[in-house]
Formats: structure tokens, sequence, C-alpha cells
């Protein structure tokens, strides 16, 4: 009996995660830019959020929120004055532009990139914002994730009714 419970518990909460997913997947954009100019600012606080940073900006050809220049939120990265560090006016290596013929691979691309223009810095980095790509990415695989969620309900449906 108990075990019905918390299979009935989770299926309800799935459907609810999965309504509300759909109903308010227009403000993804809103919440998806908060978390990354969040993200930005906590850089180099935290390894794991780093290394999450490093891997979407790798995975979608990204750089920031909006732009490259959103690293100046990070106080690593900004360009005021006070800014002592060496990474001052840079983005991180995971911003920059791959070639795979370089035998040696240049860590420092970014290397004050947020001093140069657009299409300057397009030459050495992705200069394209990472929350538009992660919102249209969210809004392709909704139907996908619905249908993985769908898949997993289904089973839990079956097997409560057959031991109810």
């Amino acid at each position: 009996m108990l075990f019905s419970i918390c299979l009935t518990l989770v299926f309800l909460l799935q459907l609810s995660a999965g309504i509300v997913g759909f109903v308010f997947s227009d403000k993804a954009r809103g919440k998806v830019s908060e978390v990354i100019s969040n993200a930005i600012v906590h850089y180099r606080d935290d390894l794991d959020l780093q290394n999450l940073i490093d891997f979407g900006q790798r995975e979608f050809n990204c750089c920031g929120g909006i732009s490259y220049n959103d690293w100046s939120q990070n106080i690593y990265f900004n360009c005021s004055s006070e800014n002592q560090s060496r990474e001052r006016c840079s983005v991180p290596y995971s911003c920059c532009l791959h070639n795979e013929d370089e035998a040696v691979v240049n860590t420092m691309c970014g290397y004050r990139v947020q001093t140069l223009d657009y299409l300057e810095a397009g030459e050495y980095i992705h200069t394209n914002g990472c929350i538009d790509k992660l919102v249209n990415w969210l809004h392709s695989n909704l139907f996908l994730l619905g249908g993985v969620a769908l898949g997993l309900a289904i089973p839990q449906v079956t097997f409560y009714k057959a031991f109810m």
C-alpha cells in the first residue's frame, strides 16, 4: 500500500512538472538569463560551476550571456582600473574558436578580447551569447523531454493499475 502511494505521488509530481514546463516555456528565457548572469559572476568561486559553464560554452559555441562582454560582470575578467588580475578584459578559454590544425592549443586566445570590437573579437572567440542558444535548444527539445516524461509515466500507471 505504501509503495502504491509513493508511486502515485511520484507520478503526480512528474505530471505537474511536465504541465508547468509546457505552460511556462515562454518564461524560460528570463530564467536562463538570470541563471547564466549569476553563474558568470561566480565563475571562479566554484570549480563545478566553472566546469559547467565551460562545457556549455564549448557545446553551444557561445560566450557569456548575451555577448562576450558579459564577462565584465566577473571580478577577474572586468576591465575596471581597480582590477589587477592578469585576466583583466579577457574571457575564459572555453569561449575561444578552436582550430583543429594547431599543434599547440592557445589557452590565452581570449586575452584582452573585451577591448576589441565585435568583429575583431570574432577572429579569436565566439562572440554570440549563450542565452538565446540555450533557450532555442530547450524549445527544440521540449517535445522530446515531454515524450521521455510520458514514456516514464505510462509504465508507472500500468504498474499502479496492476497492483490496485
